[in-house]
């Protein structure tokens, strides 16, 4: 942090060699010694050299000498006032507004600072998020990551966020593409801007594309997430295959993920459909402990989840044109998804337990 105080682990005497004995003067008739009280001569160790003054590196007896502190102690003081230096000088950008939004209002500085922080506990402790695949992500330019969508509240879009941001080696940005309800909802709206995300429209896709940024599209839509759990790991249908048209208009690769263990943490056995049309609510989700427990039933179950990337599907070799053809749009599409599919067919074998 700019404004972060630096605390040094070692003063200037300690590496000095303020702490060594100064060089002592030998006096009386012992062997080597002079009868007449004269001061022996000083010999230099081998492999020494003797110091122009002889009474350098003593201590000087005006100055108060200071207990020597321990480097871990201060090591540990260092890293406490860093923290506290950057987060006083965090909230003050915050208040001034000194800090700087893109065109879609993504807010670098508040997603880094608060809201990964605020996700990352969930995706490594209760979770337990385990990512394969991560280098099929391009360390810059554009790319379209395409991913399953499940588990009753939209979690798995989050974790996937966490995933890309804090396992790839240049930690890029997941910009994901919502539905038009997060951006209905308040606070929802300000936190998902803020976060990246925009709305799921071919030219907010396509934009981020050509700006080099990873987005995120999940295909399947409330399809996909509020399915019942005798549903779940299948795949739901792609829509028209919109997301390879913004690709291949933008010339980016297509990425497949698969996510396992999402659909788990909400197990929906049930869908109150008419208090969901009162609410609003595509769905109203009936699981297991909610609504019956109440608040406590939307905790969701600690599954043990695995995100995998694969291969990235070309799409700068097509003309122009491509993006206008039905019957390339159709094959590429339903490669996307089949792709998924196996995937997840293959974690699901390779899986001990949901919850280990």
């Amino acid at each position: 942090m700019a404004d972060a105080k630096v605390i040094p682990f070692d003063d200037d005497r300690s590496r000095s060699g303020g702490g060594s004995r100064p060089a002592r003067r030998r006096t009386g008739s012992g062997s080597g010694g002079r009868g007449d009280g004269a001061t022996a001569p000083v010999s230099a160790l081998p492999g020494g050299r003797l110091p122009d003054d002889p009474l350098e590196g003593a201590a000087d007896p005006q100055e108060p000498q200071r207990p020597q502190e321990s480097s871990l102690r201060e090591a540990g003081g260092g890293g406490w006032d860093r923290r506290i230096a950057g987060g006083l000088a965090f909230l003050r950008r915050r208040v001034t507004g000194d800090y700087e939004v893109d065109e879609f209002g993504y807010d670098k500085e508040l997603t880094d600072q608060v809201l990964m922080s605020a996700l990352r506990p969930l995706a490594e402790k209760y979770f337990r998020v385990e990512v394969k695949g991560i280098e099929n992500i391009p360390s810059e330019g554009g790319a379209l990551v395409v991913a399953n969508h499940s588990g009753t509240l939209p979690l798995d879009g989050l974790m996937l966020q966490v995933a890309v941001h804090d396992n790839h080696p240049a930690e890029r940005h997941l910009r994901l593409l919502a539905a038009d309800l997060v951006f209905q909802l308040p606070v929802v709206n300000e936190l998902a801007r803020k976060a990246g995300h925009t709305l799921a429209c071919a030219e907010d896709a396509q934009r981020l594309l050509e700006l080099g940024e990873i987005v995120g599209v999940m295909p399947e839509g409330f399809k996909g997430i509020g399915k019942p759990f005798g549903d779940r790991y299948k795949l739901q249908r792609f829509g028209r295959g919109g997301f390879v048209s913004t690709a291949l208009r933008a010339g980016t690769p297509i990425v497949p993920c698969s996510i396992v263990g999402a659909e788990e943490i909400y197990p929906m056995i049930g869908n109150a459909k008419t208090l969901a049309r009162l609410l609003g609510f595509p769905y109203f989700p009936i699981t297991p402990t909610f609504p019956w427990l109440g608040p406590l039933g939307a905790v969701p179950l600690p599954t043990k989840w695995t995100i995998q990337f694969g291969e990235p599907i070309p799409t700068d070799g097509y003309p122009p044109e491509a993006a206008e053809d039905p019957m390339l749009m159709f094959n590429l599409t339903d490669q996307v998804r089949e792709q998924i599919q196996h995937t997840l067919y293959k974690l699901l074998v390779q899986r001990r337990s949901v919850f280990f």
